[in-house]
């Protein structure tokens, strides 16, 4: 704990938005891919074991002899506070991924494609394979779900940010932005108006994280558009609110994927990120499935 300057000791683990939904998934029982690039390098080695280990399909992780694998440092923050993050990742191996790098994928295997806002902020390369992962997946037929995961002091600018991942959107079946993102990405305010700014643009669904006060959804729900809120799951200590966000990604994406109702995900969506802020990792929280069995039963009996 303490300010980054004074810390000696620092703890290793995996990062990423992208990551954080992929182990989710996979603890719940799914068959998930990860497609990046990490450097031949003990860090891009403990990333492919560490996914590995925990049911994750690395088939298409490229190791990149030129390029080294990518680097962040995160302050531990007291009091429910977000945590001060340090990146060490211009020029990582992962910038430099291209739709090249997707030659193998069998598109027409995958059920469902993950994307965030990340990949496209690293690199033109990178926002090429993000569009082509998209068109891929659309056009084999797959759901998408889509999360900003707003990076903005990677972008050159805010209106490219802002065309390039509501594009990006546009593609998605379901949209999960946080209540911030989504104003700072469509100009409007009130949860309502940024499912609705989405929705006009071809999403099925957009849940709107509401952190905890818990989320919104506005889409399609027993054949009519309908939307509602969901209040948070109370938390005895906020420990560490880096990964809430994707956690609530795994719940509502696993709950649809499983045909759950709208109320049904966005409850398991609200469940799992307050999982994941209770404990120090960003993706340590995160639930198996014999674990989420019980969350969930125990939500019920206090119902």
């Amino acid at each position: 704990p303490g300010a980054m300057p004074d810390i000696e000791h620092f703890q290793r683990g995996i990062a990423g938005a992208d990551t954080n939904v992929a182990i989710g998934l996979a603890r719940l029982g799914f068959h998930v891919g990860w497609l990046s690039r990490v450097g031949v390098d003990s860090f891009g080695d403990y990333l492919r074991r560490t996914l590995e280990a925990e049911g994750v399909d690395c088939r298409h992780l490229i190791h990149d002899a030129e390029h080294s694998t990518g680097l962040v440092f995160k302050e531990r923050a007291f009091g429910g506070a977000d945590p001060r993050v340090e990146y060490f990742r211009r020029g990582s191996a992962a910038s430099h991924l291209s739709p090249d790098d997707a030659a193998s994928v069998d598109f027409s295997a995958a059920r469902h494609l993950h994307a965030t806002g990340i990949p496209p902020a690293l690199s033109a390369s990178c926002r090429e394979l993000s569009w082509h992962m998209l068109d891929q997946a659309r056009r084999h037929g797959a759901s998408i779900s889509f999360d900003p995961n707003l990076r903005p002091s990677l972008w050159s600018s805010q209106d490219e940010m802002r065309e390039t991942l509501n594009a990006m959107a546009a593609k998605a079946d379901w949209v999960l932005p946080g209540l911030a993102e989504g104003q700072l990405l469509t100009g409007r305010v009130s949860p309502d108006d940024i499912a609705g700014f989405y929705l006009e643009r071809g999403a099925k669904a957009v849940i709107i994280k509401l952190g905890p006060e818990g989320s919104y959804y506005r889409g399609v729900l027993d054949g009519h558009e309908a939307s509602f809120s969901m209040a948070g799951v109370e938390v005895d200590e906020v420990v560490d609110t880096v990964g809430a966000g994707d956690g609530f990604a795994v719940g509502v994406i696993s709950a649809l994927l499983e045909g759950r109702s709208p109320r049904e995900a966005v409850r398991r969506g609200n469940l799992i990120g307050a999982e994941a802020v209770q404990v120090q990792g960003d993706m340590e929280g995160l639930p198996s499935r014999q674990r989420l069995a019980e969350l969930e039963d125990d939500l019920s009996s206090m119902d």
